[in-house]
């Protein structure tokens, strides 16, 4: 790292510092107000990642508890969350490191939206601080941190919602796994997954930080990098450092209805191999699959197969039938023979575990209340995460052994992905140790992740 990087990353972690105490004291007076005067019976917040997606699940959490507490490293996202009239309200006590946030006993819960690189050391000290979560998805980085995250979920008996909001969703996602449990197109055979896909970009150029941004924090795990806008925010997911594409921002969603149709919420594929093109590889570039196409054996002789070529959803086929789901819609033979031959009165209640579904948030917390497991809980979906993940290291193994199928135009390459043989009940890959040592990564001095 170069002499200005490092006076730029010292000056950051004490603008950063300066901003906590700062505000702690600005906002300390109005956040206890808050809680003596609106609380009520409604749990005390805390939002950690108030960006595009971080401020979208806080205000729908705002519908049902109160925020006293916001923490985001970009001081621009914390106080214009704080200032959404319906979500900080202008009350909450603001923070640039979640840690001070979690230290606080009037926090009952938090909302995690930050980038995916983040989750899981965020949601495993909340949990053994004592608050719920709901963490914003894909769930986790790599397969290892979900491993983490079931396990401490499990000893500290903490409430955990994931944000795959599709499980929710009553008159498409949930019925269409009420049709496949009431056998209505039989044995499930196979399932095709489309996702989207995404371009390329790049080379970016290195700028000066802002001074608004901890951006070392902001990296956290992650090893050191140039900072330039393209990396941060949205587009962090077009970097394997951060995220893993399309294959675990959508496929996080597609993949775990999946999960849910098959019945094996609790176990996962035993191979998988395809293919993928690539984007030219360069420094300060996006780096993640463009478009892909990838199979899966399941226990039982299914198939999944998870590409972006096609109308984005869900097909779902059984020996006796097929439908097509995704969010504005539910189609096929067995949705039009409901007409005739309704669904029986409990089959929806049963598929969302007794509960009524319709309002993924609200689900969160009648769970927070009573105590019991929500409909996107933290084993299941650390499942359906790393049937995405074991795509992602089948890719990039492919594209390390340069097994090239073809050389385009663009100097994009599409690659041959490595067989991957997985086994479920011990979560390992088999007979393959560089395969096996991607089920986790290094992670920096000071940001790993602790049980």
């Amino acid at each position: 790292m170069s002499t200005q990087q490092n006076h730029n990353r010292r000056e950051f972690i004490r603008r950063s510092s300066l901003f906590a105490g700062s505000t702690a004291i600005a906002y300390q007076a109005a956040g206890n107000a808050f809680a003596q005067t609106e609380k009520n019976d409604r749990p005390l917040m805390g939002a950690i990642g108030v960006g595009r997606q971080g401020s979208y699940i806080s205000r729908k959490a705002a519908k049902f508890g109160d925020y006293v507490a916001i923490c985001d490293v970009d001081r621009m996202h914390a106080e214009k969350a704080n200032g959404d009239s319906n979500l900080g309200k202008g009350k909450a006590e603001l923070y640039s490191d979640y840690r001070h946030l979690l230290d606080r006993d009037d926090v009952e819960a938090v909302t995690i939206g930050t980038p995916d690189h983040w989750h899981t050391k965020i949601a495993i000290d909340a949990m053994k601080a004592g608050k719920d979560v709901y963490c914003e998805k894909p769930l986790t980085l790599t397969i290892d941190e979900g491993k983490l995250l079931c396990q401490v979920a499990k000893q500290t008996e903490r409430v955990f919602q994931v944000g795959t909001q599709q499980r929710s969703q009553t008159d498409q996602f949930v019925k269409a796994i009420a049709i496949v449990r009431d056998g209505r197109i039989g044995k499930v055979r196979k399932i095709q997954a489309a996702i989207g896909s995404c371009g390329g970009g790049g080379p970016f150029q290195p700028e000066q930080i802002p001074e608004h941004f901890n951006y070392d924090m902001w990296l956290g795990q992650a090893p050191e990098a140039d900072y330039f806008p393209q990396r941060c925010h949205f587009n962090f997911r077009w970097f394997y450092a951060y995220s893993g594409g399309q294959m675990t921002d959508w496929g996080a969603h597609h993949v775990d209805i999946a999960h849910w149709a098959m019945g094996l919420e609790n176990s996962g594929p035993i191979s998988v191999q395809g293919t993928a093109r690539f984007p030219k590889q360069q420094t300060n570039a996006y780096q993640v699959a463009m478009q892909f196409h990838m199979t899966y054996e399941f226990p039982g002789g299914m198939e999944l197969v998870v590409r972006n070529d096609t109308d984005n959803g869900v097909l779902i086929e059984g020996d006796k039938g097929r439908l097509f789901v995704n969010r504005g819609k539910l189609t096929g033979k067995p949705v039009e023979e409901l007409a005739d031959n309704p669904l029986p009165e409990d089959a929806i209640t049963k598929v969302y575990k007794g509960k009524q579904p319709g309002d993924h948030m609200r689900n969160f917390f009648e769970c927070v209340k009573d105590r019991s497991d929500p409909i996107s809980d933290v084993y299941s979906q650390h499942r359906s995460v790393s049937t995405c993940h074991l795509g992602t290291i089948s890719q990039r193994l492919g594209l390390k052994d340069d097994n090239i199928i073809e050389r385009h135009d663009n100097n994009d390459i599409t690659i041959q992905g490595r067989k991957i043989i997985w086994d479920p009940k011990n979560e390992q890959i088999a007979g393959d140790d560089e395969a096996n040592a991607m089920l986790s990564r290094p992670q920096r001095k000071g940001y790993e992740i602790h049980t």
